[in-house]
């Protein structure tokens, strides 16, 4: 497939309007299609995402990693404001690239422990010229405890495939005390919340809020756990490699 055949995706100017009282500028939506296209190709040789319909890119991408550092419809304040930010398991740079894309005073590090996709993610940012994003190699385990990242960012992104737990304890230790950290779901239930304040209490922090929303396509119900570091996060956590996933708090 060349870039030629690759289809436009739509503006949707009005969704972005009503569900986050904003929309992309030109430039924005150009590095949106660039992004859709190079994902596109990068398919072939990587498996990036199932996801390649151009509706369904928008929503399912573009449109919910944006919708999730807007918990209520309202994009969270430090980030227009030279907020530090990490993307957890970015996988394609979802939903890191779309929000560094958008937020251009944030710095964004996209964090993978697959090599492929780093290199991925490296021509991406060459091809986007987004110079407001970096990579990194690694996993969140031993990240957590590197004095560079540990207590850095100010806003972490996670899109969670596992228990949110283990979310919490990727999260909550490269914060800075006042940090926000986004967990995205699908599904979402109060027992849930529960077993993970539980967590986040151990991890320093408390969930601030559980944020359910309607996709605006296709009314999928998804949801965005919102955890608030309060205090530092005890020197054990994270823990080794492995161990959260295995045996989560």
């Amino acid at each position: 497939m060349t870039n030629s055949t690759i289809p436009i995706l739509p503006e949707m100017a009005e969704i972005w309007q009503q569900t986050l009282n904003w929309q992309p500028n030109e430039q924005q939506q150009q590095k949106f299609q660039q992004l859709y296209e190079l994902i596109v190709v990068g398919n072939q040789q990587l498996n990036l995402t199932r996801i390649t319909d151009t509706e369904e890119f928008w929503e399912k991408h573009l449109w919910d990693s944006l919708r999730g550092i807007a918990p209520q419809g309202k994009f969270i304040p430090s980030l227009s404001e030279n907020a530090a930010v990490i993307d957890i398991g970015t996988g394609a740079g979802l939903p890191g690239l779309p929000v560094g894309i958008t937020m251009a005073n944030s710095t964004i590090t996209l964090v993978d422990s697959t090599r492929k996709k780093i290199n991925f993610i490296n021509e991406t940012l060459i091809q986007l010229t987004l110079t407001n994003a970096k990579t990194l190699i690694g996993r969140a385990e031993e990240i957590g405890h590197h004095p560079q990242h540990r207590k850095t960012y100010d806003v972490a992104l996670i899109r969670a495939v596992g228990n949110a737990a283990v979310c919490a304890e990727y999260t909550l230790p490269l914060l800075k005390q006042g940090g926000l950290a986004v967990i995205y779901r699908g599904n979402w239930t109060e027992e849930e919340t529960k077993s993970l304040q539980n967590a986040v209490n151990q991890l320093g922090g408390v969930v601030e809020l559980v944020d359910q929303f309607t996709t605006p396509l296709t009314n999928s119900i998804r949801h965005c756990i919102y955890l608030r570091k309060v205090v530092n996060t005890p020197p054990d956590f994270p823990r080794a490699v492995g161990i959260p996933t295995q045996n989560p708090l």
